[in-house]
C-alpha cells in the first residue's frame, strides 16, 4: 500500500505543477490574443475614420451646394430659355429640382436622419413656393412674368428653409470637426 501511495505522490508532485504552468500559460496567450485583438480593431477604425471622415464632409459640401442650387432665383436663371410660358417655366424648374435631389440622393448614408429630414423639408418648400407663386400667375403668361414674379417673391419673403438647413450642415459639419 505505501507503494501506491508513493505512486499516487509521485504522479501529484507532477500533476499539480504541470497544471500550474498549463493554466499560466494560457491566461498569458489568452491575454496576449485579447490586446491583439484590441490593437486590430482600434487600427481598423482608424482606418475607417480616416476614410470616412472625407467622405462625410464631402457629403455636407455636396448638400451645401444643393441648397444653394435649388433656391428659386438660382434654378430660374439656370432653367429659363427665351420662348417659355410660366407652364414650362415651372415644369423645368421642378424637374431640375428633383434632378438635384436625386443627383445627392445617396449623401443621406453620409449625413444623420435628422439633416437628411431638414434636407428633403427644404427641397419641398422650394417646390410648394413654386407651386404658391405659380397660382398667381397665368399658366400661359411668358416665362418672363414668371421669373419677375419669383425673383419679387424671393425679394420679399425669400425661403426660410434654405438658411435653417444650410445652418444645421455647418453645425453637424462642425460636430465631426
Amino acid at each position: 500500500m505505501s507503494t501506491t501511495v508513493s505512486v499516487i505522490l509521485e504522479i501529484i508532485k507532477i500533476t499539480v505543477p504541470a497544471l500550474i504552468v498549463f493554466a499560466t500559460v494560457y491566461y498569458l496567450m489568452k491575454e496576449y490574443f485579447g490586446s491583439q485583438l484590441r490593437m486590430k480593431s482600434m487600427d481598423y477604425k482608424q482606418k475607417a475614420t480616416s476614410t470616412t471622415v472625407p467622405l462625410k464632409l464631402q457629403a455636407y459640401e455636396r448638400l451645401s451646394l444643393f441648397c444653394e442650387r435649388i433656391d428659386l432665383p438660382s434654378v430660374t436663371l439656370r432653367v429659363r430659355e427665351n420662348g417659355m410660358t410660366a407652364s414650362d417655366l415651372r415644369m423645368s424648374m421642378m424637374i431640375a429640382i428633383q434632378h438635384e435631389f436625386e443627383h445627392n440622393i445617396t449623401q443621406q448614408v453620409y449625413v444623420s436622419q435628422n439633416l437628411w429630414e431638414i434636407i428633403k423639408i427644404a427641397r419641398d418648400n422650394s417646390l410648394n413656393i413654386l407651386d404658391t407663386i405659380y397660382e398667381t400667375i397665368d399658366p400661359k403668361a411668358d416665362g418672363a412674368a414668371f421669373a419677375k414674379a419669383i425673383l419679387a417673391y424671393h425679394q420679399q419673403q425669400g425661403n426660410p428653409i434654405l438658411p435653417r438647413a444650410l445652418q444645421a450642415i455647418k453645425e453637424e459639419a462642425g460636430i465631426l470637426l
